[in-house]
């Protein structure tokens, strides 16, 4: 049934990536509907260049983060959650254009990986300068889609423990070293998902408010990095996020609920 469903949802999107790539014949039945959805996809690109991050100063923002433990460093709202990838051009003109994940470049077949953390998204990227991660997206989600993706979340360890194979699991958890702008290794730990089979599906077309290219922002900070010093950039705001389910947070090992229960035990 997975099977079939992978091949629906794959069938669907070939088509609809066909219709706006514009290759439907001038005058034909479908031409009506084409052009609508042209508008469409033009209205979400220009509502997605209106969103944008919050920034302010790294050094700042710094003071007022944890140093060390297991968090969720991100930006976000009472609707949604900010993630980070960094694909190769082909991948990131699609996303934009079309405020999904697909095209012939994007693989359905594969773990994709999602961080809250822009650092560390910087990190792994190299500042854009990495082969195949040329360009950085900030992509918006829809809070409760994100809670759902953490919901799935399983470390390597638990997986083993529990004697999962990869076909049990569609969220991968890892707490990563989060790491300064230089690349240096900090204590704190930062959280990496990898996503797959129907959570990628959701995550890539559903759970989706806005994507946003961010990389010329990217080269710029890094510039000003280069030149001034880490006291001297901005980044997007970022404060501990606590999933609104404290199962979540247990499942996820979060500093957060260790804290809590402390003071719960301590009353």
């Amino acid at each position: 049934m997975a099977a079939i469903e992978r091949e629906n949802v794959d069938t669907a999107k070939h088509v609809q990536d066909h219709q706006i790539s514009g290759r439907l014949q001038p005058g034909s039945s479908d031409s009506t509907k084409t052009s609508t959805e042209d508008k469409e996809q033009e209205q979400n690109t220009a509502e997605a260049v209106r969103w944008d991050l919050v920034m302010e100063n790294y050094s700042t923002q710094q003071e007022l983060w944890p140093q060390s433990g297991q968090h969720i460093l991100a930006h976000f709202d009472d609707v949604s959650v900010v993630v980070y990838q960094a694909f190769k051009p082909s991948i990131a003109e699609f996303a934009v254009q079309n405020q999904r994940f697909g095209g012939p470049h994007f693989s359905f077949e594969r773990m994709t990986w999602i961080k809250t953390s822009f650092m560390w998204m910087m990190y792994r990227c190299g500042w854009a300068q990495k082969t195949n991660q040329e360009r950085v997206l900030a992509v918006r989600l829809k809070r409760d889609g994100f809670e759902d993706i953490l919901s799935k979340a399983i470390t390597g360890q638990k997986q083993q423990a529990q004697k999962l194979e990869k076909k049990d699991f569609t969220v991968r958890l890892q707490w990563d070293p989060d790491h300064g702008p230089m690349g240096e290794k900090l204590q704190r730990r930062a959280i990496q998902l990898g996503i797959k089979g129907k959570t990628l599906i959701d995550y890539a077309t559903t759970y989706i408010l806005n994507i946003k290219d961010i990389t010329d922002f990217v080269h710029e900070q890094y510039n000003i990095l280069e030149t001034q010093g880490q006291q001297a950039i901005l980044t997007p705001r970022e404060r501990v996020y606590t999933p609104s389910n404290s199962q979540i947070c247990q499942q996820l090992d979060l500093a957060c609920c260790f804290e809590q229960t402390v003071v719960s035990l301590g009353h």
